[in-house]
């Protein structure tokens, strides 16, 4: 289907025994999986009631971290951002002032700047999304809330009526911009300040 280590290198040796092919089952199974990897997290994680965050991680003022999560090694969580059902951040991810994050996996030396949303997606490495900018998740103007995506010129169907974008390594989102449900990046992307990504119209 679609291969994720084509998008983000090495994801399958991170993320062992996970859907490989299928980016959609990883998020809508997200909470059950990151469960999982708490399990087996070392000692220079501070864990409470399904939340771990590593020692080295700063946390601002009035951040809301929803069960379960993992906060990595050298990552930033600046003030009043919000996190639920599920988010994995990889090591030196930062997350600016008052974004929300829901069921998602962002891998190392990705920045979110400030004020964004990411829904239900899988975000590469060394990424960078400008203020503002956002990748949603749920179909709100359709009738069919069912996700489908495009890749390889092929449409393929999520059954799924939550799942956001795979955005590929080193790919830079620029501010207010905007990516539809199941939009699809490769690595090195460039999308436009207030430019609409929407791939099956």
């Amino acid at each position: 289907m679609i291969p994720i280590d084509h998008f983000i290198e090495d994801f399958s040796a991170t993320f062992k025994g996970l859907p490989q092919s299928e980016p959609w089952l990883i998020t809508n199974d997200l909470k059950h999986i990151i469960e999982k990897i708490i399990l087996t997290l070392g000692d220079d994680f501070v864990i409470k009631d399904q939340v771990a965050i590593h020692k080295s991680a700063i946390i601002e003022n009035n951040v809301t971290i929803k069960q379960p999560a993992i906060i990595g090694k050298n990552c930033y969580i600046g003030a009043n951002a919000y996190f639920r059902e599920g988010v994995y951040l990889d090591e030196s991810v930062k997350i600016g002032p008052g974004c929300e994050i829901k069921s998602s996996i962002i891998c190392s030396n990705t920045a979110v700047a400030h004020f964004n949303y990411i829904g239900n997606s899988i975000i590469g490495r060394n990424i960078n999304f400008e203020a503002g900018s956002i990748a949603a998740n749920h179909y709100n103007e359709r009738a069919i809330k069912k996700i489908s995506v495009l890749y390889n010129s092929e449409i393929i169907e999520t059954n799924s009526d939550k799942f956001g974008s795979l955005i590929g390594d080193n790919s830079r989102i620029g501010a207010n911009a905007v990516l539809s449900p199941g939009t699809i990046l490769a690595k090195n992307s460039i999308v436009k300040r207030l430019e609409l990504i929407e791939q099956v119209v």
